[in-house]
Formats: C-alpha cells, sequence, structure tokens
C-alpha cells in the first residue's frame, strides 16, 4: 500500500506540474502550448532533482490517448485533394524524403545520435505524434524534444515576424469543428485501445500509439465519423504526453543538452534549404508564384503559413491542401521509418 500511495503521489505531481506548465505555455502563446509547456515545466523539474515519473499503465493509456488523437485529426477529404496539383503534391513527397533522409542521416553521422532519435528528429511536422512514439521509448526522447521545439519555435517566430510588416489586419478563424459524442467518442476509444493492445503484442514499436494512431485514421478516411475530439480530452492528452516526456530529462548533462540544440539549428537550417531548392524546382513547372510554393511546402505550422499566405495574396486552398497532405503523409512516413529502423537494428544487433 505504501508502494501504491508513493506512486500515486510521484503521479499527482508530475500532473500537476505539467499541467501548470502546459497552462503558462498556452498563456505565453507558445507552439502546442499545452505539449511544450508541459514538458518544459517537468523538464526544469526533473534537472532540479523533483520526483517525477508515470507508472507504465497510466503511460499506455496516455498512448493510446496520442495516437487517437493524431488520428481524429486526419482531415476527412485529403484523400480528395491530391488529385488537384498532381506536380506541387509531387514535389512535397520529394521534399519529405529529402528532409528526413538527409537530416536524419547528419544527425546521426555527426552528433553521434542512435537511428531512433536521428530520424524522429528529422521529421517535419506532427510534433505531438513524434513525441509521443519518443516518450513510447523509440530513440531518447530528451535528445528529440530539444531538436524539435528548436526547429518548431524558429520555424513559428520566423512568420510572426515576417507578417509584422505586411499590410494585415484580421485572419479569419476557421471554422469551429463539430464535437463528436459520448458515443462515438467511447468506441473510438474502445477500437483505438484493441488495435494498440494487438500491435504492444506484436511487439510493433510504440505499440499503444501507432496502433491507436492507425485504427482512428482508418475510422476518420473510411467515414466512419467526421468529428473532432472533445477539446477539454486533447488537452489533458498534451498535458500527459507532457509529463511522459519532461519525466525522461532526469540526470540529463549540460553537454547532452548543448549537442541537441546544435543539432536543432542544423536540422531547422538543412530543412529550410531543401524546401527552397525543392520549390525552386517545382516553379519551372507551374505557373504560380514562387512564394506561394514556398509557403505551400513549408514545414511550419497550418496556421501561421496560412495566415501568411492570406498576407500575401496567395491561394489559400492551395496553400493549406499541402499543409493537410504534409500531415497526412507523415503519419504514415513516421510509423513506416520506425518500423523500419528498428528492423534493422534487430539485423545488425550482435550474435543476429
Amino acid at each position: 500500500m505504501n508502494a501504491l500511495a508513493a506512486a500515486t503521489a510521484q503521479t499527482a505531481l508530475t500532473f500537476a506540474i505539467s499541467a501548470a506548465g502546459g497552462f503558462a505555455g498556452h498563456a505565453l502563446g507558445l507552439p502546442a502550448g499545452w505539449l511544450m509547456g508541459g514538458a518544459l515545466a517537468v523538464t526544469v523539474a526533473a534537472m532540479a532533482g523533483a520526483p517525477v515519473g508515470i507508472p507504465d499503465k497510466v503511460r499506455d493509456v496516455a498512448f493510446v490517448l496520442i495516437g487517437m488523437s493524431m488520428g481524429a485529426t486526419v482531415a476527412a477529404d485529403s484523400l480528395q485533394l491530391i488529385g488537384q496539383w498532381p506536380v506541387t503534391l509531387a514535389g512535397l513527397v520529394v521534399e519529405l524524403v529529402l528532409i528526413i533522409a538527409i537530416t536524419g542521416w547528419v544527425m546521426a553521422r555527426f552528433f553521434g545520435l542512435d537511428r531512433g532519435t536521428a530520424y524522429l528528429s528529422s521529421f517535419p511536422g506532427h510534433l505531438s505524434f513524434v513525441m509521443g512514439i519518443a516518450a513510447a521509448g523509440v530513440g531518447d526522447a530528451r535528445q528529440i524534444v530539444i531538436i524539435q521545439v528548436i526547429r518548431i519555435l524558429i520555424l513559428t517566430v520566423a512568420v510572426p515576424i515576417g507578417t509584422l510588416f505586411l499590410p494585415i489586419e484580421h485572419f479569419p478563424a476557421p471554422p469551429a469543428p463539430q464535437i463528436m459524442d459520448v458515443t462515438t467518442l467511447l468506441l473510438l476509444a474502445a477500437g483505438c485501445t484493441a488495435v494498440g493492445w494487438a500491435f504492444d503484442r506484436l511487439k510493433i514499436p510504440a505499440g499503444f500509439v501507432l496502433g491507436a494512431m492507425a485504427a482512428a485514421t482508418a475510422a476518420k478516411l473510411g467515414g466512419l465519423f467526421d468529428t473532432a475530439m472533445p477539446p477539454p480530452l486533447v488537452t489533458i492528452t498534451f498535458v500527459m504526453t507532457g509529463a511522459l516526456i519532461g519525466s525522461r530529462f532526469t540526470g540529463i548533462s549540460r553537454g547532452e543538452f548543448a549537442r541537441a540544440a546544435v543539432g536543432g539549428l542544423v536540422a531547422t537550417g538543412l530543412t529550410v534549404c531543401i524546401t527552397t531548392l525543392v520549390a525552386l524546382a517545382v516553379s519551372f513547372f507551374v505557373a504560380m508564384p514562387f512564394g506561394q510554393i514556398w509557403v505551400g511546402l513549408a514545414p511550419g505550422a497550418l496556421e501561421g503559413m496560412g495566415a501568411l499566405g492570406i498576407a500575401l495574396g496567395y491561394d489559400t486552398a492551395f496553400v493549406a491542401a499541402h499543409h493537410v497532405i504534409r500531415l497526412l503523409l507523415l503519419s504514415f512516413a513516421i510509423p513506416a521509418v520506425v518500423v523500419l529502423i528498428r528492423l534493422s537494428e534487430r539485423r545488425t544487433a550482435p550474435g543476429e
């Protein structure tokens, strides 16, 4: 009983710190504020010696929620958008392959990261999904979160700075999505849990996360539901994810932090260079402004890039569609790359 009480107190403390940090991050307007604010708060607490940690069973619940929330955010009409801009969407695919392959290789070759850490650090988007997989034990979550946070902060801050010099008075708010009813939520949760459990039993890396994501994505694209998860549940998911990430930072050294920070700057630079070169190549084949192509292909936040597109008078449908498709492609690419990395590690393991 004493052990159970201690574990409960530790979990409650960890979630409380994450919730407080998440609230602060959201209030300050940080990207993915509830997630990143929570992760940063628990990280500071862990590095300061606070007794933070999450039991395995609670961790698995968080993993299912992460996967379910990722699948539920896939746009139901994303598959229909693919045929509208074939050349630029082909450029988007090439860009993603180059960013992941080159950045992952550089992170592994020059920063000494293992393949899981290097490639999860290279994915240009789906931050919460990447963090969820990292928290599930794929790669070094501490290195991944530092690199990814630096990348998204630079890209997110750069867009508002650019728009300060533009005549923008108002960005129309996106229509509020319809929230799923309790029955749909419970059925979706049950299906995601079942598939996640099956993936975990099959020894698939981050099985609960990937299984839940696969189930929710299939259901969304299959038309079984077209509503969004309740915002409070999404917030709880981000708080839990932040707690999982931050609790892994116990014992991190300054050298380890500095190396990851430099890696984040390098990864961001590579991403911007590759995006610019691909956009330039695509511009020779389509009759549209180079800037519009670049904004559509740039791996920044959909809201920021959409606002920039409005400010510059670009086709907002083009910009939005390309960012939706990018997230859809990453929803499939991330688990595929993780599985390939694990298979490669098994083949090269000593004695095998």
